[in-house]
């Protein structure tokens, strides 16, 4: 970072004191203007500021990063330096440089804890986070890739919610988090299913009962809890399966799984006399 102008003056003399007379001023002119006032460090620094963001709406990424970190390196002590750093994040991001972006944000709420923009710098973080996925196109489908990136983003946007719970940004960080929730339950009934289809019950039970509990109100509680069904259908268990069967039809009357779910009851026949359906079969949702 460059000295501040008082300590460059006092740089500057001590030097004088080496430096042959016929020099000095030479360097001192082509090295050094006068000490600049407060006012005009603080005024410099905006102007230095506007410039940033103006390349930055003009999309000259290039340029913008250039004048911000020109910025931060000679008015380092100014609030514009700060926002400095936000707007090289912003810079990344509109670039698509996801894991920087991320970076960049996640600096600023550690390093400015107190600051008023730590909100904005969050709500960036998840939006980051969020919009890597839908970037991977052409990439296998969503389920059978590795979704840490969605459980990173479904973190971030759940924090967020629980700490600024009314912001300008609160709708739309709650419909990234019903994308999100829904990518994850997915992703668990496709391995439910992988489980399913080699003969691991237990394992297949396991993720169905997941992403029951783990993402409520993803849309897909019909879906998984048919798939929960038949998994105990194919490991014997035929009473948690009625049970279960039952509830679809029960708890989600317009959903178009009570179809599979009536099937499956036809297939178990009625239900043996004076038997009581499993408990964790038919807990509340």
């Amino acid at each position: 970072m460059r000295p501040a102008p008082k300590k460059r003056a006092l740089l500057l003399a001590a030097a004088a004191l080496v430096v042959p007379a016929s020099l000095t001023a030479l360097g001192c002119a082509a090295e050094e203007k006068a000490p600049q006032s407060a006012l005009e460090y603080a005024e410099n620094a905006r102007a230095k500021y506007e410039q940033g963001v103006r390349a930055l709406e003009a999309e000259n990424w290039e340029g913008a990063t250039e004048v911000f970190n020109e910025l931060k390196k000679k008015y380092g002590y100014s609030r514009y330096a700060r926002l400095a750093e936000l707007r090289l994040a912003d810079a990344d991001l509109s670039q698509d440089k996801f894991a920087e972006a991320v970076s960049g944000y996640k600096s600023f709420v550690h390093d400015y804890p107190n600051d008023p923009e730590v909100p904005y710098a969050r709500y960036r973080v998840a939006k980051a986070q969020y919009e890597s996925v839908s970037m991977s196109v052409l990439m296998p489908p969503l389920e059978e890739r590795d979704l840490a990136a969605v459980n990173d983003a479904l973190v971030s946007i759940r924090q967020f919610l629980a700490d600024f719970p009314a912001t300008a940004y609160s709708d739309e960080l709650r419909y990234m988090r019903a994308v999100v929730v829904g990518l994850l339950a997915r992703h668990e009934l496709y391995v439910a299913r992988f489980y399913l289809g080699r003969g691991k019950f237990d394992a297949a039970i396991a993720r169905c009962e997941h992403a029951l509990d783990a993402f409520d109100n993803s849309g897909l509680e019909p879906e998984a809890l048919v798939l929960l069904g038949e998994t105990y259908m194919k490991s014997k268990e035929r009473e948690k399966a009625r049970a279960v069967f039952e509830r679809v039809i029960k708890k989600y009357p317009a959903s178009p799984f009570i179809e599979p779910a009536r099937r499956f009851l036809a297939v178990l026949g009625p239900a043996p006399a004076n038997t009581a359906p499993p408990a964790d079969a038919t807990r509340a949702d």
